[in-house]
């Protein structure tokens, strides 16, 4: 089995050079349970995968820096038992039997590759199906305790550069953890010290008892899609791609300043409009969902450790009709503002961890929905370094599993420099509707880059 996955890669311009088992250079408490809160449980067939491209000004050794990462990768563990410990069930009489964490130091697995050319080289000719190769995830298999939860894959460039790819079951982390794990890393490796520990605890109860339950769409949305299981989407025939596009900061700019919209708001509607549109849409808009993190309307910590991202489904107000596609995308933008700004409050998110702490016990699918997920946020004034020379060229994430939906656009925050309001946008749809989204005379007027295959060029028809 690892000698074939091996020759695949090759094939592929990868070669898979080892696989390891770091683990934390502190022992941790053996025996200790770490238990899920309610959004954790409902997104346990999920998984996670992280990409970081990294470019360099210095000439290294082959394994000079794999080394380097593998031994301060043993000591961020040191803050993450949770991530080295392995999944159990066991009912300890005050909860059903689910899954949970055992503490027991069985670490995590380490993948260390080398790639050919050097990463713009990679960036500028690679796929979806090449990319994945960057970053190693197996799912569980029959003896889950001896399952890491948690992979890294280091693939040094030959002629200069690094990936770093991150997977992980969405049953531990969301997004916002996985980028803060590494975060932590990158920290002590290049300073050895941590800015930002993690925190470890349960969902905060509620603190207002007296709110009665009132008209909530965030409910609403998980009592249906946690209830009914969505049939699987067939792309046998029209499989799924993805894109990575540059959104400029004029282009984004201008309607934060005159609505107080976000970066997030202005691209899922202008997404939303023309995947309908190549969906054969003419006087209705496609289902879309958004993908949102909470932690600060229940008075988080950013470092909270745990899923602490819901979905809330946009509904329209009124009816749709054929009329000019700029006054389309206005409507649309204002509809998803409504839910970022209004819909989705402390007192919505509580009714919906009541509700699944007393009735839900299976995961959330999006059925068909268009998934918008919003991780703008993420970008730091800080930079993300692990050695002073360097620097993050770009960053790709996934998320795969049934809350997927029928597409997905993940907003990132843009590492090329181009302004506070430039964004990265990666697009999943199936190729047909890809191809139409592309052509979409509204997407050009944003003036969109395409940084997978077309590097540094404006997206036309020609």
């Amino acid at each position: 089995m690892f000698a074939k996955e091996k020759t695949v890669m090759e094939e592929n311009r990868v070669r898979l050079i080892c696989k390891r088992t770091v683990v934390s250079t502190k022992p941790v408490e053996q025996g200790r349970l770490y238990r899920f809160s309610v959004f954790d449980h409902v997104m346990e067939p999920n998984h996670i995968r992280f990409v970081y491209y990294y470019q360099s000004s210095k000439t290294r050794e082959p394994g000079e820096i794999t080394k380097k990462l593998r031994e301060s990768l043993a000591y961020t563990l040191n803050c993450y038992p949770i991530v080295t410990g392995r999944l159990v069930k066991e009912t300890d009489g005050t909860e059903e039997n689910r899954w949970k964490v055992k503490s027991n130091d069985a670490g995590v697995r380490m993948i260390e590759a080398r790639a050919t050319g050097t990463v713009e080289e990679w960036r500028r000719s690679v796929n979806r199906e090449e990319e994945l190769k960057l970053v190693h995830w197996e799912d569980m298999y029959h003896l889950p305790y001896y399952w890491s939860t948690f992979y890294v894959q280091v693939t040094e460039f030959e002629s200069g550069g690094l990936a770093i790819g991150l997977s992980c079951t969405h049953l531990l982390a969301d997004p916002v953890c996985a980028m803060m794990f590494i975060r932590t890393w990158a920290d002590l490796t290049l300073t050895r010290n941590m800015m930002t520990p993690p925190i470890f605890h349960s969902l905060p109860p509620r603190r207002f008892s007296s709110h009665k339950l009132s008209n909530n769409q965030l409910l609403s949305h998980y009592i249906k899609y946690c209830s009914l299981t969505a049939p699987p989407l067939n792309i046998t025939e029209d499989h799924m791609v993805t894109i990575t596009l540059l959104f400029p900061d004029p282009m984004v700019q201008s309607g934060e300043n005159e609505a107080g919209l976000t970066a997030f708001e202005i691209l899922s509607g202008l997404f939303c409009v023309c995947v309908s549109r190549a969906k054969g849409k003419r006087n209705e808009l496609t289902d879309m969902s958004l993908c949102l993190d909470v932690r600060k309307l229940l008075r988080l910590d950013q470092s909270y450790f745990g899923n602490c991202m819901v979905y809330h489904k946009v509904h329209y107000s009124k009816p749709v009709k054929a009329i000019d596609r700029l006054l389309l995308l206005s409507y649309v933008v204002q509809e998803i503002h409504n839910v970022t700004k209004g819909l989705l409050d402390y007192h919505a998110v509580m009714d919906l961890v009541e509700w699944l702490g007393s009735n839900n016990n299976n995961p959330i699918s999006n059925g068909s929905d268009l998934v918008c997920t919003n991780l703008e946020n993420m970008g730091n004034p800080r930079p993300m370094m692990f050695e002073e020379d360097l620097m993050l060229s770009h960053l790709s994430c996934y998320v795969e599993g049934p809350v997927a939906g029928g597409g997905q656009v993940i907003v990132l925050p843009s590492s090329s420099g181009d302004g506070p309001m430039s964004r990265v946008v990666m697009v999943s749809l199936p190729q047909r509707e890809m191809v139409k989204v592309l052509e979409d005379e509204l997407l050009q007027s944003f003036s969109p880059v395409l940084l997978w295959r077309l590097q540094n060029k404006k997206i036309n028809k020609d």
